[in-house]
């Protein structure tokens, strides 16, 4: 069985988490979608030894999430906190996972919390002003503006990210050495031309001409399926092809047409 995977830092980005840890300067990690931001997190808390909150945003993050609810439990009132008041009481890493995909209201509260003074008030409870430990620190990801339901994050909420890391695709042969800590079968040559096959479609996308960009996730699955004895041919349509059949048989036809040119019929 395979152990578990561990982050390939190949742009030091390990590094620059750990100087703005000591700074303590709060990170801003932009790139799009299957880049490994959340692998590059992970191990980062997991090197430290540090507890990880995780909140995924979206146009469903309610403030409550963040800060919490009010609860009656046989006719007794308590509070539940949200996973932001938490962290800053443990001290822990709080990742916020894709924050531009969020509501105005929400990211006000969570401006609050990251100002300087890193405290919340609890107007949802009590009043009580809950001040974060010494050791908090603040991790979020945003993706691209081209990408569905993201915006810009107001100014004074980035400037709470003064360290930024841009992460993108590897490099190919930095790719395969990501693939092959998730597979365990010697297929380097057929995951070598998975990789171009899905850095051609990425440009594409990139340029506007396919609606998808196939991320890590993909070019890792290629390689299990592999593992399992698929054919690359056959791997290849179910992983990179099918995909565009949502967008109609043009564009389905298109990226079917480059699988065919690279594995044959």
């Amino acid at each position: 069985m395979l152990q578990e995977a561990s982050y390939l830092d190949w742009n030091n980005s390990i590094k620059i988490l750990n100087k703005a840890y000591q700074a303590d300067l709060f990170v801003l990690i932009i790139g799009t979608k299957g880049t490994g931001k959340t692998s590059l997190v992970r191990d980062f808390a997991k090197s430290l030894d540090k507890k990880l909150e995780s909140i995924n945003f979206s146009l469903r993050t309610r403030e409550s999430h963040l800060i919490g609810t009010k609860t009656l439990t046989n006719g007794t009132v308590s509070f539940d906190e949200g996973l932001l008041i938490k962290s800053m009481k443990e001290g822990s890493i709080l990742y916020l996972d894709e924050i531009n995909s969020s509501e105005p209201d929400v990211l006000l509260r969570l401006d609050e919390a990251l100002d300087d003074r890193r405290q919340i008030i609890l107007k949802e409870s009590s009043g009580e002003v809950v001040k974060a430990k010494e050791d908090w620190f603040v991790i979020g990801t945003i993706n691209p503006l081209t990408h569905t339901g993201t915006k810009e994050l107001p100014p004074q909420l980035l400037s709470r990210f003064p360290v930024r890391i841009r992460l993108e695709y590897p490099p190919e042969n930095i790719e395969l050495e990501i693939i092959k800590k998730h597979v365990s079968g010697n297929h380097n040559s057929e995951i070598v031309q998975a990789i171009k096959l899905a850095n051609i479609l990425r440009q594409a996308a990139a340029v506007e001409e396919l609606f998808y960009s196939p991320s890590l996730r993909e070019t890792i699955a290629f390689g299990k399926l592999l593992d399992c004895g698929m054919s690359p041919k056959e791997s290849a349509s179910i992983v990179f092809g099918n995909v565009y059949t949502q967008w109609g048989n043009i564009e389905y036809q298109k990226v079917s047409d480059i699988i065919t040119s690279m594995y044959g019929n």
